[in-house]
């Protein structure tokens, strides 16, 4: 694909194309989900609370073809909240193009606006092609997550 994509915010039409693509970002990461983790999950993604989830969409040519989601949270060493950019996805034939760092700019960009300038995220080490991104517009840091068994 060629061009550029339009990056904006999740609406309440986006539910099939939002559900496919992170049908697919699941499947990279051999995880799946009942569906009515779906159900809340969108509708935290298109509700009011601030304390929820956002999405951000990237839109080509009238389809879906990137998503992110991300949050707002406290930080014990800050006094603003920090920014956790939970998942980025684009699709295959998007790859390269420019989509996913649009998406994480998109999120810098509303960081920025709430005056959290902090943003983090995570990945799989084997997770070769998003990281020649993410080693281009982030910072590896040394920790290593644990998590309760």
């Amino acid at each position: 694909m060629t061009g550029t994509a339009t990056i904006r915010a999740l609406c309440a039409d986006d539910r099939s194309e939002w559900a496919e693509m992170w049908r697919d970002y699941l499947a990279f990461y051999e995880t799946s989900l009942a569906n009515d983790v779906y159900d809340s999950t969108f509708a935290r993604l298109i509700g009011e609370d601030p304390q929820d989830f956002s999405c951000y969409v990237a839109e080509k040519d009238g389809r879906l073809v990137g998503l992110t989601h991300y949050l707002f949270h406290r930080h014990a060493w800050t006094l603003e909240n920090t920014c956790y950019l939970q998942d980025l996805y684009a699709r295959p034939e998007t790859r390269g193009t420019g989509v996913g760092r649009a998406l994480i700019e998109a999120v810098y960009g509303a960081a920025d606006e709430r005056g959290n300038g902090s943003v983090y995220w995570l990945t799989q080490e084997f997770n070769q092609t998003a990281r020649k991104l993410y080693d281009r517009i982030g910072k590896q840091t040394p920790f290593i997550r644990y998590q309760r068994k």
